[in-house]
């Protein structure tokens, strides 16, 4: 014990507990409550974070792991479209001016630099620079030499742009002062699809092609360029995070590779690799602990985030797990109540097509069968309520009956003023809201409020919709999304045909337009509050994969990009799945519909859990 104090400079100590913080790293106690020795180490591993909200490569990178910037890029038609990261998802960001792919990111989520690229309309090199504010694009100083496939570093004031080709292959180095570029050292080589970080000051440029791939470094110290050490797995098309001294170098060509090295100013050393392997993809971070990879190819577009740490504190993302299966295969069912105690009841099947009277409950654990429906009640999506307490509206074929459980049996409940189906319950069994809808083929705006008796006609949504996604309360809720199409009687603005529709909040009295979800759909779900929720889009023709199978979260200012659904894995949990949760950060999802499943109804269910981090301790043994 000597020994180690003097090689380590701490002692062993004699605890009662385990130490609550990350400055006990290398420290070895004797655990007393537990008869064991301990110590506390730090891991290195990628974890997945949240999609993108659209999958691209060939997209710029800037910030930090908790507050990155991913822009530009292909769709592979050119984006010009920009998000922001806020350590656990994505959201819309001001869009750049010019779009354009294979071009360079520098400085912070508020303070931007977006440089150079390909832009139309035959992948021409571009010198644009532009500046982002946090909000919004303006032009910036024009590079000196136009250039796509290039790297950059720094700040939006002290930006370094170096290597890519024009037409042919180059070594400029470019510094950018905040209003325009100037000439500065150029690297010792030719060479594009490189990767860069550091500063204007010290910069690092790593990998790129020059006929093969590169294994080569090179750092910058504010006016030259010299040789630093190589990579272990030469490689094109990668990305690159941190400082000369503290950098990460992840995926790119060798072919696709998920390699990670991590650079000390003078050598890489292999480390983690990510979960997808992976090219011409976006990176951010601060250093060699703490890097953000997003997007690129596999092959095939891909949204994939991952979060890079090295740190005593293992973070276990947002997810979702398989939970119990429905007794019945069914989709469009009625449902509520919180995440260990639901219930869901009737809706249809639609292999070979047919309408359901079952019910079911939920512990948490298992499904198990209840009392019937009194009534065949396909597509409804209208229920809201606790497992105790739902009330049912809106029936196929424009039917006004309501239902209502009490823990036990179904009975009828107030007639709807308007007979319709498709429509959103929000509230509770004594103080609902009936939001939208449609009877057969118009769809609606209607509002009516529940009061546990009787439905009384409210003021109308602003726009005809069903199928959105809905949560909160009968004074505080939101529709989301969903499909707008012809209504009867027509209503203003005129009705289009689209899933890609803003938020409206209902205060118990009016409308008002809310946040826009960042993937917009229809026939998924949402759960939660006005300020805490999880919005499934469902499905929309218009994005590929048409089946979406990222959730986003709200907070009460904007959507993020959240956990990736398990159900048929890429293609999402497809049309009418249930949800139910009194927050949004313990949902569920169960049965649904998705027509490139065969047969295309499910009764799988899904729970959704929060992320969690605790500290890496480890109990030390003899073998």
């Amino acid at each position: 014990m000597t020994d180690y104090k003097n090689i380590f400079g701490k002692p062993v100590k004699f605890l009662a507990t385990d130490p609550d913080n990350a400055e006990a790293e290398g420290q070895i106690w004797y655990n007393s409550t537990s008869d064991a020795f301990k110590s506390m180490v730090a891991l290195e591993a990628w974890s997945a974070g949240g999609n993108l909200g659209t999958a691209r490569s060939n997209l710029g990178g800037a910030g930090t792991q908790t507050a990155a910037l991913a822009f530009g890029g292909a769709t592979p038609t050119l984006s010009n479209a920009t998000e922001e990261y806020n350590g656990s998802g994505w959201s819309n960001g001001g869009n750049l001016g010019t779009a354009r792919y294979k071009l360079a990111g520098a400085g912070t989520q508020t303070a931007g630099l977006a440089i150079g690229g390909g832009v139309p309309p035959s992948n021409t090199a571009s010198s644009l620079t532009e500046e982002y504010g946090g909000t919004s694009w303006t032009a910036g100083g024009a590079l000196g030499t136009a250039r796509k496939e290039l790297a950059g570093c720094g700040t939006q004031t002290a930006g370094l742009a170096f290597g890519g080709r024009t037409t042919v292959l180059t070594n400029a180095t470019e510094e950018y002062g905040g209003t325009s570029w100037t000439a500065g050292g150029n690297l010792g080589s030719n060479k594009y699809l490189l990767a860069g970080a550091g500063t204007q000051a010290a910069g690092l440029a790593f990998g790129g092609y020059f006929g093969t791939s590169l294994n080569s470094t090179e750092e910058y110290n504010g006016s030259v360029w010299t040789a630093g050490g190589n990579l272990g797995t030469a490689r094109y098309q990668l990305a690159g995070a941190g400082t000369q001294t503290s950098a990460l170098a992840f995926g790119g060509v060798s072919p696709f590779t998920n390699a990670t090295e991590s650079y000390n100013g003078t050598s890489w050393t292999n480390s983690a690799t990510l979960a997808t392997a992976r090219s011409i993809l976006g990176g951010a971070g601060a250093d060699n602990t703490a890097a953000l990879a997003f997007g690129g190819t596999t092959g095939s577009l891909t949204s994939a985030t991952e979060e890079y740490n090295k740190s005593t504190t293992v973070y276990t993302p947002a997810a979702w797990s398989s939970g119990g299966n429905l007794p019945t295969v069914k989709s469009s069912v009625a449902d509520g109540g919180t995440q260990t105690a639901a219930i869901e009841g009737a809706g249809g099947q639609n292999d070979p097509d047919a309408a359901l009277t079952s019910s079911s409950e939920y512990n948490g654990t298992s499904w198990t069968s209840g009392n019937s429906v009194p009534s065949n009640y396909k597509s409804t999506t209208g229920a809201t309520g606790t497992q105790t307490a739902l009330i049912t509206g809106g029936a196929a074929n424009g039917s006004t009956s309501t239902f209502e459980y009490d823990g036990t049996n179904w009975t009828s409940g107030g007639a709807l003023g308007t007979g319709r189906y498709q429509g959103k319950n929000l509230g509770t069994q004594t103080a609902a809201v009936y939001c939208g809808g449609r009877v057969s083929p118009p769809t609606l705006n209607n509002v009516e409020e529940y009061d546990g008796s009787t439905w009384t006609s409210a003021t109308g949504m602003p726009i005809a919709i069903r199928n959105g996604g809905g949560y909160g309360i009968q004074t505080a809720g939101t529709i989301v999304s969903g499909f707008q199409g012809p209504s009867t009687p027509p209503v203003s603005p005129a009705a289009t045909i689209s899933r890609s529709l803003p938020g409206f909040d209902y205060d118990g009295t009016s409308w008002t337009t809310g946040t826009s979800a960042l993937i917009a759909g229809a026939s998924g779900g949402a759960a939660g509050t006005q300020t805490n929720a999880i919005y499934l889009a469902g499905e929309n023709p218009a994005l590929s994969p048409a089946y979406i199978a990222t959730s986003q979260k709200y907070d009460g200012t904007a959507y993020t990009t959240d956990a990736t659904l398990g159900r048929l894995q890429t293609t999402g949990f497809g049309i009418t799945s249930s949800r139910t949760a009194e927050v949004g950060s313990a949902a569920m999802i169960f049965g649904g519909n998705n027509p490139p499943a065969v047969p295309a109804d499910t009764n799988a269910t899904e729970e959704y859990n929060v992320a969690t981090t605790a500290l890496n301790l480890k109990t030390l043994t003899t073998s």
